[in-house]
C-alpha cells in the first residue's frame, strides 16, 4: 500500500510520501513515490504516485522521454497547471490501457497521482489525478490532497491544516500524518520523503529522506506521542471525578 499527501498553503507547498511497495508480505521493495521536474526560475512540478508500480514507472519514464524529445506536449511547454494535469492524466490512461491489453491474468494496472507545482509566477496548484483520467483540485476549505491509505492520517490534517498555516508547521503536520499511518498500517513504511517548496522560488526546494532510525523522525514521533498523552490528561474531567 501507499500513503502520499500534499498541502498547498499561502507560503508554499508540502509533499510527503512513503517508499514501501507491496506485492504481498513476502515481497516488499523500496521505491520512491516522489518525482520532481524542475526548470529553475521557470517552473516546478512534483508528482506523487500510488498504485501499480509498472504503471507508475512507465508514466514517469514517458513524461521524462517527452521532455527529452521535445514532444508537442510535455511538462516543459504546458502553459498552466490545468494543462499539465490533462497531459499527465492522458499519459496515465494510455499506459494503463497498454498494460491491460497485454495482460491475461486480470492484473489491476490502475494508478493515482498527485500533481503539484507552479509555472513562472502563477498560482501554486495541486491536483489529484484518478486512474480514469479525471482529476480534482484542492480547495480553500481543505487545501490538502491524499492518495493511498488515507484514513489514518486524515484527522490531523482536517483539524490543523488551513490555507494560512505556516509552511514549517504544515510540514510537521504532514510528517505526523505519515507517522500515524505508518504506525497503523504495516504496508506503509520508510524511507519517508518530505519536500518543501516555497512560493515563487521555482527551485528544487528543501528535501529530506528519513529512514526508520532517523533521529529527527524519531524525535518528532516521540514528541507527538507525549503531546497526545498530555492533551488527553488536560481534557475536562467528568463531574464525578475529584
Amino acid at each position: 500500500m501507499t500513503y502520499c499527501v500534499s498541502i498547498n498553503t499561502s507560503q508554499g507547498m508540502i509533499f510527503c510520501s512513503d517508499s514501501r511497495t507491496n506485492a504481498g508480505f513476502d515481497n516488499i521493495s523500496i521505491y520512491s513515490k516522489m518525482h520532481t521536474f524542475v526548470w529553475s526560475g521557470e517552473r516546478t512540478f512534483v508528482l506523487l504516485s500510488a498504485g501499480n508500480l509498472a504503471t507508475t514507472q512507465s508514466v514517469i519514464k514517458h513524461l521524462r522521454s517527452d521532455i527529452e524529445s521535445s514532444a508537442a506536449v510535455n511538462l516543459h511547454n504546458v502553459t498552466n497547471m490545468l494543462g499539465a494535469s490533462d497531459y499527465i492524466a492522458g499519459v496515465s490512461a494510455s499506459v494503463q490501457k497498454q498494460h491491460t491489453d497485454r495482460d491475461s491474468s486480470n492484473t489491476n494496472f490502475e494508478a493515482t497521482f498527485i500533481l503539484g507545482g507552479q509555472i513562472e509566477y502563477g498560482r501554486m496548484e495541486t491536483f489529484l489525478i484518478y486512474p480514469q483520467g479525471n482529476y480534482i483540485h484542492e480547495s480553500d476549505e481543505h487545501p490538502f490532497l491524499q492518495i493511498g491509505e488515507i484514513k489514518y492520517g486524515k484527522p490531523i490534517l482536517d483539524r490543523v491544516i488551513k490555507r494560512n498555516t505556516p509552511l514549517a508547521s504544515a510540514a510537521r503536520c504532514a510528517l505526523v500524518s505519515m507517522n500515524s499511518t505508518v504506525r497503523s498500517n504495516l504496508t506503509v513504511g520508510p524511507p519517508i520523503d518530505l519536500l518543501i517548496i516555497e512560493k515563487d522560488r521555482l527551485d528544487f526546494g528543501k528535501r529530506m529522506t528519513m529512514t526508520e532510525d532517523d533521529p529527527f523522525a524519531k524525535h518528532l514521533s516521540e514528541s507527538w506521542n507525549s503531546g497526545l498523552v498530555q492533551a488527553l490528561e488536560n481534557l475536562p474531567h467528568f463531574p464525578w471525578e475529584s
